[in-house]
């Protein structure tokens, strides 16, 4: 192997090719199609072994084009074929325009719910989502969609839990996604999950994929989502705390840049974004902190200083906290290499107790 080969993650045991579909109603998003299919295709590739076997059928609307890029894509497997089949492990049902709009059609919503029946894990990829709740396979679940989707998908289907937040969610055997490109992010926790994390880490790094992202991450960031439909003044503020979050941001501080009394502007700022300074800023340094993690390289202490923690300890439980595993561990996901099971905090003193809690902290 030359010197700046990478190296080949080791081969899963030998077992069958999982047999995969992907369902779309034209017009498809192409990437709810492409994104996961290349996914698990990689992982054929990378291990010379067919992993999965994967096939496609596009359900077609006359006049229309079968991806929303209107670009042609051919399925590679007819109606009559894919209801014969006894075996389906993993279903996936990709979302686009004709998931939305035709996802009540009695032979779609029948095909889903006939192939969903035989399947061993059901997938939903963005407003593919529609498709399965018509058909009956989301009762009772919790699951994700797109956010611009989100409450027209609760409202159809009052029955769904629907989460807004998460890039994908797994309940059972059935697996959601946020719009588009976080089909490819629940694609790799599908490979994870089948032949382990060295495997998924290689596919990510084959397809510069240097961000796979956990399922409880966000489908916004914390910046884009406080900015939302803000007065210019508070947008632009927020932009500034961003970046300047290596320093001791006091309420007085803020609130001098706003323009503000300091009690005028912790009463607005908490109207216009529903949070307080203390808080939308320690998201703020919490993300921060999650991007420095995931590129790797920076220890522990550099990334507290440079996010604004007063100490790594500080750090350490604020992160743990919020994303709901150590920093350390969150690094090691980037790096495909497993740490020990952490031992169990120990009780909070007064002292941990305030630093659990921006809202008692003297400053944010």
């Amino acid at each position: 192997m030359s010197k700046d080969a990478s190296p080949q993650p080791p081969a899963p045991p030998e077992m069958p090719a999982r047999r995969v579909l992907v369902l779309a109603a034209a017009p498809a998003q192409l990437l709810d199609i492409a994104g996961p299919a290349e996914i698990l295709s990689q992982a054929n590739r990378l291990t010379g072994r067919p992993l999965y076997d994967i096939a496609c059928h596009i359900v077609p609307e006359p006049g229309s084009a079968a991806t929303s890029a209107g670009l042609p894509l051919g399925s590679t497997v007819g109606p009559a074929e894919i209801r014969a089949w006894n075996r389906l492990d993993i279903l996936i049902v990709a979302g686009g325009e004709g998931a939305r709009r035709r996802c009540a059609e009695p032979d779609l919503a029948g095909l889903a719910a006939h192939l969903a029946a035989r399947a061993e894990r059901v997938v939903g990829v963005c407003t593919g989502a529609f498709i399965l709740a018509e058909a009956g396979c989301l009762d009772g679940r919790r699951v994700a969609t797109h956010w611009r989707w989100c409450e027209t998908l609760a409202r159809r289907h009052p029955g769904l839990s629907v989460d807004p937040e998460p890039i994908y969610l797994r309940d059972g055997r059935v697996w959601t996604s946020a719009g588009i490109t976080a089909g490819m992010d629940l694609a790799l926790a599908l490979v994870e999950a089948d032949h382990g994390h060295a495997l998924a880490l290689s596919v990510a790094r084959e397809l510069v994929m240097f961000l796979r992202r956990p399922g409880s991450q966000k489908q916004f960031s914390t910046l884009l989502a406080a900015q939302t439909d803000l007065p210019t003044r508070l947008t632009d503020l927020i932009a500034w705390m961003g970046e300047n979050l290596h320093r001791p941001l006091r309420v007085e501080t803020l609130a001098g840049r706003a323009g503000l009394s300091p009690r005028h502007f912790a009463r607005a700022f908490r109207t216009r974004t529903g949070t307080t300074p203390a808080r939308l800023l320690e998201r703020l340094r919490v993300e921060a902190a999650r991007r420095m993690l995931e590129s790797g390289g920076a220890g522990l202490a550099t990334v507290a200083a440079h996010c604004g923690f007063q100490s790594e300890e500080t750090l350490r439980r604020t992160f743990l906290r919020q994303v709901g595993v150590s920093p350390g561990d969150y690094r090691d996901r980037f790096r495909g290499a497993p740490r020990a099971a952490p031992a169990p905090p120990e009780a909070p003193g007064p002292s941990r107790a305030l630093a659990q809690d921006p809202e008692r902290r003297p400053q944010p």
